[in-house]
C-alpha cells in the first residue's frame, strides 16, 4: 500500500509534533528546531501542526 504524498507528510508532521512536545523540557532548541521542520512539511498543505491528526481522518 502507498501512501499519498499529502498522508506522509502528515504522518511525518504528527511524529516531529510529538517528539518536540516530549522533548521540550529537556531541550528546548532541539523541540523548537522539530516543531518548524513539522512545520515546514505542512506549508503547501495548508494544515498547522496541532491540525495534523485531524486531517489524517483517523479514529
Amino acid at each position: 500500500m502507498s501512501l499519498s504524498d499529502r498522508r506522509e507528510d502528515l504522518l511525518i508532521a504528527v511524529a516531529l509534533t510529538e517528539f518536540s512536545v516530549h522533548y521540550e523540557q529537556a531541550d528546548p532548541e532541539l523541540a523548537e528546531h522539530v516543531l518548524q521542520l513539522a512545520a515546514d512539511r505542512l506549508v503547501g498543505h495548508d494544515v498547522e501542526p496541532a491540525e495534523a491528526v485531524d486531517a489524517l481522518e483517523i479514529g
